[in-house]
């Protein structure tokens, strides 16, 4: 993850899963969809900041409840890095 604040009062994402990593289109789909969830699950808490995700390592189905576990772990280190002010968080 690749993480710089954005000067806005929302995040936002970007997903980089490349050919290098995971051959099949439907594969890296997957991936990406997978990580946009679990990013929509946990941006209501972000401030304004911009989020680069690039998985070093495959991920199937068998995966998901590590990579769910190591999602919220960094958006943790996230919080602590980069705090929500009061102005800044959604309604």
């Amino acid at each position: 993850m690749h993480i710089m604040p954005n000067g806005l009062k929302n995040a936002r994402v970007g997903l980089i899963v490349g050919k290098k990593l995971v051959r099949s289109a439907v594969e890296r789909n997957y991936m990406k969809r997978v990580l946009r969830e679990l990013y929509r699950r946990e941006q209501g808490v972000l401030g304004g900041v911009d989020i680069l995700i690039r998985p070093q390592k495959v991920f199937t189905r068998a995966h998901f409840a590590q990579i769910e576990e190591e999602f919220r772990q960094l958006m943790h280190k996230l919080r602590e890095r980069f705090p929500v002010t009061n102005n800044s968080r959604q309604a």
